[in-house]
């Protein structure tokens, strides 16, 4: 992909960060640097960055300063008055609705950076706006250090089940679509000869990629909510490992642009649960654990209590998690630098 050639920065780029990770995923907090963002609801913002200042997330995303799977937060005034804090989702594709690894590791950040008033012990409760709508975090707080962070997501819900799609290389396959903040498909890997364990990362990419292109070819998603919440986000390989049980279960999830996700997916995990709960192979408060292939880290999630979405008959989800401290950074650009303005490979 070339880089940014003529796309006007402001007279002097200067986009402070803090660095974090959820169970290996990376995430780039954006604290200050980017332009003044216009619009009424955190839809109409999301839509603004996309369309306004795109070249600012190419900056802070992409090489030479990010990766082709770097993720980066957006920090952004909320628009709602339970908010604390408000996000914008960002990644090498665009802008997600949804990243459970962000809000993780966001809840540990907001009560640290004191971004709330009047933190409590044991928990501090951190209300997060995100393009979805408001995610409850609970921050472990002991009166000076953060811990392990548990949230509740928006509503979650199973869109279909069984669907028939054709991908090239494996034929005619059935696979659920389930929404936790956004919308994914799921197959268990060895419908489509693949292993978890032993399948190379790039073989599960590529198929997961591949069947990501049939359900959006072939099936139309509707949000119930709003129609910019209706897409298929990505697509998560399991191991199939649905029923409750005490032995973690293991999953995939590749989303975006072929971008793989290190932790075990917390908006995918909620989405997976409201997937087992449809399909009564858990109960309510049935706490599971999800780990990553990737990275072999754990998310626990449990659905809580039963919700209509719309026509849909859903859950609330809790998932619980740790984030990690990196670093911090302060990006710069130079005037006639048009390759540090963001390129991939």
């Amino acid at each position: 992909m070339a880089a940014e050639t003529n796309t006007p920065f402001n007279e002097h780029v200067c986009v402070k960060t803090v660095e974090m990770h959820t169970a290996g995923e990376p995430l780039r907090i954006i604290v200050s640097g980017f332009p003044k963002i216009e619009g009424r609801t955190i839809l109409d913002r999301r839509r603004y960055v996309k369309e306004h200042l795109d070249h600012y997330r190419k900056l802070t995303v992409n090489e030479p300063r990010g990766h082709f799977d770097m993720y980066c937060a957006l920090l952004v005034e909320p628009s709602v008055p339970e908010a604390d804090i408000a996000v914008l989702f960002m990644h090498n594709e665009g802008y997600s609705t949804m990243c459970g690894h962000a809000v993780i590791s966001l809840g540990r950040y907001a009560v640290d950076a004191c971004l709330i008033k009047k933190p409590t012990i044991p928990e501090t409760k951190v209300n997060i706006q995100c393009p979805c709508g408001l995610v409850t975090a609970f921050v472990q707080y002991d009166g000076k250090k953060t811990g392990s962070v548990r949230f509740l997501s928006v509503p979650a819900f199973v869109y279909k089940t069984d669907v028939e799609v054709t991908v090239e290389r494996f034929g005619k396959i059935n696979v659920d679509i389930s929404y936790g903040g956004a919308f994914y498909a799921f197959i268990a890997a060895h419908k489509i000869g693949l292993n978890l364990d032993t399948s190379k990362v790039a073989d599960l990419n590529k198929a997961a990629d591949d069947i990501s292109a049939a359900v959006k070819r072939e099936i139309k998603i509707e949000s119930p909510e709003n129609a910019d919440l209706g897409f298929l986000y990505g697509t998560i390989i399991t191991d199939d490992n649905d029923s409750y049980s005490c032995i973690p279960t293991s999953n995939i999830c590749v989303f975006a642009d072929r971008q793989v996700d290190r932790s075990p997916c917390g908006s995918g995990v909620t989405a997976r649960i409201a997937l087992q709960y449809h399909k009564g192979l858990i109960g309510l408060n049935q706490t599971r654990q999800f780990q990553s292939s990737a990275t072999k880290a754990i998310f626990t999630g449990k659905a809580v209590r039963e919700v209509g979405v719309g026509q849909y008959k859903g859950v609330e989800v809790e998932v619980s998690g740790k984030g990690f401290y990196t670093g911090k950074s302060e990006f710069t650009l130079e005037e006639d630098d048009f390759i540090g303005r963001g390129f991939i490979i």
